[in-house]
């Protein structure tokens, strides 16, 4: 009896699914975010780093003629008057405005300058990456007390062939990655909030299609 490949070839990659399905690895719940108070110690410390593709308005007392608006370069550097191939990127706006007057310090005395970022971007380490099946998935600047809700509302949601309860966020802890599960259906459809959990500086959603 002749073996249709066709099947046979379906047969395999059917195999393989049910092995790799078999053999997920089963991660820990990333645990629920917990109520946070203004000015609480753990979130005193968060602060804008500039990255490439910001925006900075860069103002000089008393001195517009070398006040101006730049955007930071891919390489991280911007280029302005008096200026040129100033570091900024990985840098904080009050950072990035004290090494501006030392700079300046050699054409004009005591100089003083405000930094100001607009069309946030920041730096890629410190973005959250959303991917898989969300109706927009995107990169996005982190945002001080971001909750998983809060990164779902701006992704739009889960598409229709989403597998939300088996969703996969990926954090860099200590230089190494650790991966846990979020419960994306249980939080936005059935608004179970002890699945909402807070999001940090350079996490990824992974974001499974449902098997059905």
């Amino acid at each position: 009896m002749q073996i249709n490949s066709k099947l046979v070839t379906i047969a395999l990659v059917a195999m393989v699914f049910i092995l790799n399905g078999c053999s997920n690895p089963v991660y820990p719940p990333l645990p629920p975010s917990q109520p946070i108070a203004p000015f609480t110690t753990d979130y005193e410390q968060y602060k804008y780093i500039v990255g490439p593709g910001d925006s900075l308005n860069i103002f000089v007392w008393r001195n517009p003629e070398v006040s101006t608006s730049v955007t930071v370069r891919p390489d991280g550097y911007i280029t302005a008057p008096l200026v040129e191939d100033l570091k900024v990127s990985e840098k904080t706006p009050t950072e990035i405005a004290r090494h501006y007057e030392k700079v300046l310090g050699e054409y004009i005395k005591d100089p003083i300058v405000s930094v100001t970022v607009g069309g946030f971007v920041g730096p890629y380490r410190e973005q959250v990456r959303v991917i898989g099946e969300a109706a927009e998935p995107q990169a996005l600047p982190y945002k001080e007390h971001m909750t998983l809700l809060d990164l779902m509302i701006a992704v739009g949601g889960l598409t229709e062939f989403a597998d939300g309860d088996k969703a996969i966020l990926t954090r860099v802890i200590e230089d190494h990655n650790e991966q846990y599960t979020v419960r994306i259906e249980s939080l936005i459809q059935d608004g179970d909030l002890s699945a909402n959990v807070n999001i940090l500086p350079g996490d990824i959603l992974i974001i499974p299609e449902a098997w059905f």
